[in-house]
């Protein structure tokens, strides 16, 4: 029975909840006031949100679109609170003037604190679904909404079940039709706005096209597509591209397809959003190959095509299977030469502007170092890589690094590789490209190691010389095989766990830690930790085995940061600090 009970979703009384001494209705952005009792009966959204919060606001016009569609239809059935974590009245009433909805008063905080902590809201944006009974039917409205919109009203797990299933057979009985047409649309739409019907394109191959106007690598990707679009259709091949848009206003989607040589579906269709979440989209641009029978045979060949343009048709496993053995025997045959040189771009640059020739490389270790001014990432991890750089080339001067630039202007790229010792490719180099998709660059900092034979070492760089230093030169398995046995050795005869006087709550074990930040000296720490798990605490080999454990602190007048205040923010939702 007891765990009956701690299953059972408990009931709510809404009125109450909303409610407080003094006050029983919540506002509208007009200043009118509505009885809290006029929600009794209906489904009701609890929205935690604020306008200072990124994911909110990205969210809110998603939670407007479903409620208008909603609305006129279900009146009585659906309702939404807005719950404010806004900083003060003026921000309030911005974001609240945007909202068709009701709210409680930014003057109540005491109740909106209520309903934080009644609901554990650490995060926002944070949407509660109460049902008519008052019963909490998901805490993961966000989610949910984000999802499906009005198709997941009312918002249960019953009615979100319904939705997959239908999905799944959607997947098993997947058509180009059942992809692209809509119960109000069976058309998509061509540059200058002509409806062309989605049967059509059946028994052709359909390019799927995830994009995003003002997102750079959608830009470069487009004058890829379009040129793979032209050749094959010059072929007599069957291929059409379908843009699927993600920008966020019109005038952006008019200006993408325009001049294009492919159709769309229309600019915010709710297909777009239902295609997203079918084909779980992970990464812009997107290609997703559709087969002449409208089956899915490739989830993403925006890579294949970067590198292989029209080579890569008709994206079957087959040609898969095919480029993959050329990529494979490219690999072999790789020399610094092969991935440097390009053309007449036969060169690196030092400080200064003057030129190396790739050719005087050769024979050398090289860091390829990918990173860029405006990464805060990257500019803490250039100290550790400089320190590196002197320490390796002080004892074997046949060591380089060149860094790869992900800047914005020329400026910061000047500023940026002013302070490196090392060589560079030139701004705006187009290599970067090709060097980028060579080695599957994601993100940055990255620093791919090659060896002296123009071999790829490793492409884990920037982790073991964060981990190792210096020491991990030049970076290859055997190398990292010889620091563990030195390790190894290190720690023969040193105690298993141990108490220190600077953590008396538990025993500290002996634990092999990738990297850490010493609780006892506070710089950083790498291999071995005495450590206890149970309150993330580590401390240095040294500071735990010296005799006077009062001591090994070194700085007893540091006084500890005091914690961050309010929220911090992820791009995704933003967290109680």
């Amino acid at each position: 029975m007891a765990d009956a009970e701690a299953t059972t979703p408990k009931s709510h009384d809404l009125q109450a909840l909303l409610s407080s001494d003094g006050r029983d209705f919540l506002v509208r952005n007009n200043g009118d006031q509505v009885k809290t009792s006029e929600l009794t009966g209906k489904t009701v959204g609890l929205y935690f949100s604020a306008s200072w919060c990124g994911p909110c606001r990205r969210f809110t016009p998603k939670l407007i679109e479903t409620y208008n569609d909603l609305h006129p239809k279900n009146t009585d059935h659906f309702e939404v609170v807005f719950l404010s974590a806004d900083r003060d009245q003026d921000s309030f009433n911005e974001y609240f003037s945007k909202m068709p909805w009701l709210a409680v008063p930014f003057s109540d905080e005491e109740t909106r604190d209520r309903l934080d902590a009644l609901f554990e809201v650490n995060g926002i944006p944070h949407l509660v679904i109460v049902d008519p009974s008052g019963k909490v039917v998901s805490e993961e409205g966000v989610g949910v909404v984000g999802d499906y919109g009005v198709d997941g009203y009312p918002f249960t797990e019953e009615r979100i079940k319904e939705l997959k299933d239908e999905e799944e057979r959607a997947r098993r009985d997947q058509s180009l039709r059942s992809l692209l047409v809509s119960t109000s649309r069976d058309f998509l739409i061509s540059s200058d706005g002509t409806q062309v019907p989605v049967a059509s394109l059946e028994g052709k191959i359909v390019g799927l096209y995830f994009s995003a106007s003002a997102y750079g690598p959608c830009v470069d990707f487009a004058k890829k597509l379009v040129e793979v679009h032209g050749e094959l259709n010059k072929r007599g091949e069957s291929f059409q591209v379908v843009l699927v848009s993600l920008d966020s206003d019109e005038d952006s989607f008019k200006e993408t397809l325009e001049g294009m040589p492919w159709l769309a579906l229309p600019f915010n269709d709710k297909t777009c959003s239902k295609l997203l979440r079918y084909f779980e989209l992970s990464a812009l641009p997107t290609l997703v190959i559709i087969g002449q029978d409208g089956k899915t045979l490739h989830p993403n060949v925006a890579e294949l095509v970067e590198e292989y343009g029209a080579q890569a048709y008709p994206f079957t496993p087959e040609k898969v299977a095919e480029l993959e053995e050329i990529e494979k025997a490219r690999k072999e045959a790789q020399t610094l030469e092969s991935i440097l040189v390009s053309g007449d771009r036969d060169f690196v640059i030092r400080n200064g502007g003057s030129k190396v020739l790739v050719s005087e490389l050769v024979g050398k270790n090289i860091l390829l170092y990918f990173s860029a001014h405006w990464c805060p990432p990257c500019r803490a991890f250039l100290p550790k890589l400089i320190e590196a750089y002197h320490e390796i080339k002080a004892k074997d001067d046949g060591f380089e690094v060149i860094f790869i630039s992900s800047d914005r202007t020329q400026e910061a790229f000047d500023e940026f590789f002013s302070s490196m010792p090392w060589l560079a490719l030139p701004f705006g180099d187009e290599r970067k490209k090709s060097l980028s998709r060579t080695f599957n660059v994601s993100g940055i900092p990255t620093v791919i190691a090659i060896g002296a034979n123009g071999k790829t070492v490793t492409d884990e760089a920037r982790e073991i010389l964060m981990t190792h230093g210096a020491k991990a030169y030049p970076f290859t398995a055997e190398r990292l095989k010889e620091i563990e046995e030195e390790i190894e050795e290190m720690a023969k005869g040193w105690p298993e766990e141990l108490k220190s006087a600077l953590h008396d709550e538990h025993e500290l074990h002996l634990t092999r830690r990738r990297t850490y930040v010493c609780d006892g000296c506070n710089d950083q720490g790498t291999g071995l930790s005495f450590y206890c798990g149970e309150c993330d605490f580590d401390l240095h080999p040294n500071c735990a085995l010296l005799k006077d454990e009062g001591t090994a602190n070194g700085d007893a007048d540091h006084e500890e940061e005091a914690p961050n205040e309010g929220w911090v923010c992820d791009g995704n939702v933003c967290t109680k600090a």
